[in-house]
């Protein structure tokens, strides 16, 4: 497991090597979290990830992220309501809430309002790619903007 995570850890520090950093801008935090327009199934699941900071770089994120299906990342459900997945910094696997914010936005993470600094923003999601980025401004200056391949789609 802590060979996968290291290879995972790599392999989106290479791809996020290209391209410069966007601000990923305030996600207008502190607003209290409603339901998700997100249902939890679509994000449990195997998954190939890579990251990109630039938005040239996507489609090739995108194959790099399908080519990490030899070692997928896997969502699980939480004990709860939530998903289980690893955050910024952190090798530990926590339980991630979806909330929904302000403007039809959605976020994942801890019990916190929608859009706390160490959730991540969902910006799409569909039954085979989910692409988040973290709130954090230095973590998303760090990780960019993830893509997530469902594999076997």
């Amino acid at each position: 497991m802590l060979t996968r995570l290291a290879a995972a850890a790599f392999t989106l520090a290479v791809a996020g090597c290209a391209g410069t950093s966007e601000d990923a801008g305030s996600p207008s935090a502190g607003h209290a979290a409603g339901p998700s327009s997100i249902p939890r199934e679509r994000l449990i699941g195997k998954w190939g990830i890579a990251s990109f900071h630039a938005d040239k770089d996507r489609k090739r994120t995108e194959a790099q992220a399908r080519a990490q299906c030899n070692m997928p990342y896997s969502i699980t459900k939480g004990p709860t309501d939530g998903v289980m997945m690893h955050v910024a910094d952190d090798p530990k696997l926590y339980e991630l809430k979806l909330k929904g914010g302000p403007g039809g936005r959605n976020f994942l993470g801890f019990e916190a309002p929608a859009g706390d600094p160490q959730d991540r923003e969902i910006l799409s999601a569909t039954d085979r790619e989910l692409v988040m980025r973290f709130v954090d401004p230095d973590a998303h200056r760090r990780y960019g903007t993830f893509i997530f391949v469902r594999c076997g789609a």
